[in-house]
């Protein structure tokens, strides 16, 4: 064998090895360090935001300390099928988080007359009322029964991924006991919850409201009907959820989008893809044309947070 060819075997079986010993090193990186990384940046608190006061921020050891946590069985309308989560009362996790607020005798029935968002890590914001929250049969799950131990210390929470996108719903999933609560368009179900403030839909969602039109303005209705249904996804000038699209700048919906398709789509729009959007079969059709006449109002208000000179919508006020 000749010295050249020598010396090409050598080069070739030391970037053999070189390329071994990398690719070694990685799936071993990988192995050890994916699962703890994921744990780690799970924040498992939940923050309690309300004007005039600074924000609450409460462990998990302490909700289950405190709130009252026990074993509840959902009929669940993201898992399709019953299921056993370890969680506490909404009410007892509202009187804690909004402690002054619930101690305040001069206020009475404070948080069942408050207005309420519900802010999860993927964009998701809620509106609910205090009447809803507190009307009964709500919990805030931090785990799966069937998955976690509650007696192992330390406790390590865990939950079986969700819905069509099969995310993780910690740090906390709110859920609703009771055969009548299972319908998601009754309740709030907000799964990755991390937030929970007390807000007046003005101060939260002014932006998106069809300013400067008389109240009984049909578009108003379709404000309504869009915060009850829509604004928890999707967002109007800026303000609303953050999971599905922005629905009126640059382009408003109704711009590129014929109201009977856009109606359709809205009713059941799995029919045109699949997607995380839940069917709105419930709405009739003047709820849809509640909406249109929303979007076509807010199509001339627009009010485009991402452009400088944006005017916060004071200039529909």
């Amino acid at each position: 064998m000749s010295r050249h060819r020598l010396r090409k075997d050598v080069l070739a079986a030391s970037l053999l090895r070189s390329l071994v010993l990398a690719l070694g090193l990685l799936g071993l990186l990988v192995c050890v360090g994916a699962t703890p990384a994921r744990a780690e940046r799970i924040d498992r608190s939940l923050r309690f935001v309300a004007a005039g006061r600074p924000d609450r921020t409460i462990p998990l050891d302490v909700l289950r300390a405190r709130c009252g946590a026990r074993e509840v069985r959902v009929d669940d309308p993201y898992y399709h099928r019953e299921m056993r989560f370890l969680a506490c009362p909404i009410r007892a996790v509202l009187e804690l988080g909004f402690e002054a607020e619930a101690a305040d005798e001069a206020a009475g029935d404070a948080l069942e007359r408050s207005s309420f968002l519900l802010r999860a890590l993927d964009g998701y914001t809620k509106p609910a009322s205090g009447e809803v929250l507190l009307g009964g049969g709500g919990f805030v799950a931090f785990a799966d029964a069937a998955l976690t131990d509650a007696e192992v210390v330390p406790f390590t929470p865990r939950f079986e991924p969700i819905d069509r996108r099969q995310v993780d719903p910690s740090p906390f999933y709110m859920v609703w006991t009771g055969i009548e609560a299972k319908d998601a368009h009754e309740r709030p179900w907000p799964y990755q919850l991390a937030t929970i403030e007390i807000t007046s839909l003005e101060r939260a969602f002014g932006r998106a409201a069809p300013r400067g039109l008389e109240r009984s303005d049909r578009a108003w209705r379709g404000f309504e009907r869009f915060v009850a249904e829509c604004i928890a996804c999707h967002s109007v000038n800026g303000e609303g959820g953050r999971v599905g699209p922005e629905l009126n700048v640059p382009r408003s919906i109704v711009e590129y989008r014929e109201a009977k398709q856009l109606k359709a789509f809205i009713q059941n729009p799995q029919s045109f893809r699949y997607t995380s959007m839940p069917a709105h079969l419930h709405l009739g059709e003047g709820d849809l044309d509640d909406l249109l006449a929303y979007f076509r109002a807010m199509s001339e208000r627009k009010d485009d947070p991402a452009k400088p000179g944006s005017t916060g919508g004071a200039a529909h006020e």
